[in-house]
């Protein structure tokens, strides 16, 4: 019998690697960055201040939706877009730890010989 392989991480292992791959593109990260710009919600064309089509924009903004790194309300005709920032600042401070035990052990730099 076989079992998924994703069982045999944590559950702080599976999301940061959910969520890696969410801003691993470049839209999705401009989408971020514009939301945090704006200290508030959109609503109306996102795409208009990006260099992408309406369908595409979408569909990053879907992606960021399925992870709740966003939230879209309907209002009216028009989706209110906004970050959610309490799973932001979880993320910040898990990826924080993770970078933090990553770079404090032995260093195998360009110019240090490897142990290995």
């Amino acid at each position: 019998m076989t079992y998924a392989k994703t069982a045999a991480f944590t559950e702080e292992q599976q999301h940061l690697s959910r969520v890696a791959k969410a801003l691993a593109h470049p839209a999705r990260v401009a989408i971020i960055q514009l939301l945090a710009s704006k200290q508030t919600c959109i609503s109306g064309d996102i795409a208009a201040e990006l260099p992408l089509s309406r369908t595409t924009v979408s569909q990053h903004l879907q992606e960021l939706k399925a992870l709740d790194l966003i939230r879209g309300e309907i209002d009216g005709l028009t989706v209110c877009y906004c970050l959610n920032t309490e799973l932001l600042q979880r993320v910040h401070q898990q990826f924080t730890a993770f970078f933090l035990e990553a770079t404090s052990g032995a260093t195998c730099g360009p110019d240090d010989a490897c142990a290995c």
